[in-house]
């Protein structure tokens, strides 16, 4: 890109980042130093306010820049993430909101711990909460290094590396300092800013077909290289049985996962009740329903307007269609409108990618020092010592997350993102379902249910050609898969939710009736919720 591009976007990205770090600095400055305070912000946020911060943190860089790519890319395939990310919150807002928020305090450990030995049951759900997290920031990494690679030029491996270093460098200063109400303002800021710039986009894709969204589809038909095979199912999951069962498995994974995912979770504790909780999801899935519809007319936009040859040539993965169709809306490279609504959509992706980094940091943080940390020391650590244990666990978990989004770069983002969506609804979506429905659920049919999902998905995941066996993997030299699938929901799933049948239905421990009913009252009246 050219000089101009370059300055304007990195100022943009500097003035984001100086906002971001001034908010985190004032709410350091005017915060106690409780648990509560760190972990859910004081419970002061309104249902507006949370509504828009769970946008915020759900409309990842795998949104943004990855189901827009793999439209452009792959068609009426590549929409079926819009829709899997969009329908998952249905089971939400049915399932779990409300109740989540009863029956909790900060984690989804406080959820099944409430009626269960606490120590296993929270070692087990702390150690997925954990790797569903870090499994989320590597593709926030890989977006952000993809981002700035284009800004570059696209040759600079050394400027995407020290990106992904600054950006988890970044995160554990947003999450260290701030906590969940710096968090939380950063993820309002963020939305604001992505829904105008997908507006905007939207707009002028249309604008460019005179609003005809046929002609659109008739023109990415054309230039996607595949013809009318571009707006029907199978290009990139019809080709043959192993395909589909990828596509099942992925639709699984997208449907059920997001009532999992622990930084979603953790944003029901930010409201002062159950029935705000509830209108928190509902504020949000006007916003992100509305994103998601927004994210078809872009990516078929990207293959109308440039082509997926030309997509596909900056980056094989289809991460910067986007800020390239931005350029070329804008007037093409060389205009002063390219490069100004290059430069914007660049910054608001990049600012996409610090906010759903610090919500996941400080989700997983949480989980460390809530759930193992304060298990391992039985209970008996003060509120304060945990905190400090969570700002140091954000550091640890900044570097993992930074070695694996250099390890992961050539991936796309969204498909990374299936793949921990996978993991939490393998995982984390049993043993919440059980806990709040099964009378007869026990503990060691919580650990079970737990260590029953993550096993299988993460093992799948490392035998899958994800890893191994293809160009595309993250060791295309190397050939160790013997799971065809990519994305193991399919079988990982059902495998959470039979070990943790198995696991109670085997206990000699009798479940306890009493604490059942009571987390039975307290979910469905909010009696006794904190």
């Amino acid at each position: 890109m050219s000089g101009h591009h370059q300055t304007l976007a990195l100022l943009l990205f500097s003035a984001f980042i100086a906002v971001t770090l001034g908010i985190t600095t004032w709410v350091s400055r005017n915060r106690r130093g409780s648990a509560e305070e760190f972990y859910a912000g004081g419970r002061l946020f309104s249902p507006l306010e949370n509504g828009f911060a769970i946008a915020g943190d759900y409309m990842s860089a795998a949104s943004f820049l990855g189901i827009s790519g793999l439209i452009a890319l792959y068609g009426y395939d590549g929409m079926l993430y819009s829709v899997g990310f969009l329908v998952a919150w249905l089971v939400v807002l049915l399932l779990v909101a409300e109740l989540v928020r009863n029956c909790g305090r900060f984690t989804l450990a406080d959820v099944v711990a409430s009626r269960m030995s606490e120590r296993p049951v929270r070692i087990a759900a702390g150690t997925s909460s954990v790797t569903v997290s870090v499994l989320y920031l590597v593709a926030q990494m890989v977006g952000a290094g993809s981002l700035v690679a284009l800004l570059l030029g696209g040759t600079s491996e050394a400027a995407r590396s020290w990106t992904v270093i600054g950006v988890g460098a970044l995160m554990v200063i947003y999450v260290s300092l701030g906590g969940m109400r710096a968090t939380t303002w950063i993820q309002i800021v963020k939305a604001v800013l992505l829904m105008a710039g997908a507006i905007a986009m939207t707009v002028l894709v249309l604008a460019r077909f005179h609003g005809d969204f046929n002609q659109l589809l008739n023109s990415a038909a054309e230039r996607s290289g595949h013809g009318r095979d571009f707006l029907a199912p199978g290009l990139r999951y019809g080709g043959d049985w192993t395909a589909r069962l990828d596509f099942v498995s992925l639709g699984l994974a997208l449907v059920l996962g997001t009532a999992g995912l622990p930084h979603i979770l953790s944003r029901f504790y930010t409201v002062p009740t159950a029935r705000a909780a509830r209108r928190s999801v509902v504020w949000s899935i006007g916003l992100i329903g509305s994103f998601y519809l927004m994210t078809i007319v872009l990516g078929f936009g990207a293959a109308a307007v440039l082509g997926s040859d030309e997509v596909r040539k900056s980056n094989a993965a289809g991460n910067t269609a986007v800020p390239l169709l931005a350029l070329d809306l804008g007037g093409g490279a060389g205009s002063t409108g390219g490069t100004v609504l290059f430069a914007v959509v660049a910054a608001v992706a990049f600012a996409t990618i610090l906010a759903v980094v610090a919500g996941i940091t400080l989700a997983s943080s949480a989980s460390v020092a809530h759930d193992l940390y304060a298990s391992l020391k039985r209970r008996r650590a003060r509120q304060h010592s945990e905190v400090a244990v969570a700002r140091v666990a954000a550091a640890g978990i900044g570097v993992a997350a930074i070695a694996l989004g250099l390890l992961a770069r050539d991936l796309n983002v969204a498909f990374l993102v299936g793949l921990a969506f996978a993991v939490a609804a393998s995982a984390n979506l049993p043993v919440l379902l059980y806990s709040l429905f099964w009378r007869n659920f026990t503990t060691r049919g919580a650990v079970w249910a737990v260590y029953g999902g993550l096993v299988p998905a993460v093992l799948l995941v490392v035998l899958s050609p994800v890893v191994s066996g293809s160009p595309e993997a993250l060791f295309p030299g190397v050939d160790f898969h013997v799971f065809p699938l990519q994305n193991p929901g399919l079988v990982s799933i059902p495998l959470g939710f039979l070990a943790g049948w198995i696991g109670t239905v085997t206990s000699p421990e009798l479940p306890d009736e009493a604490k059942h009913a009571e987390t039975e009252v307290r979910a469905l009246t909010g009696a006794g919720a904190v």
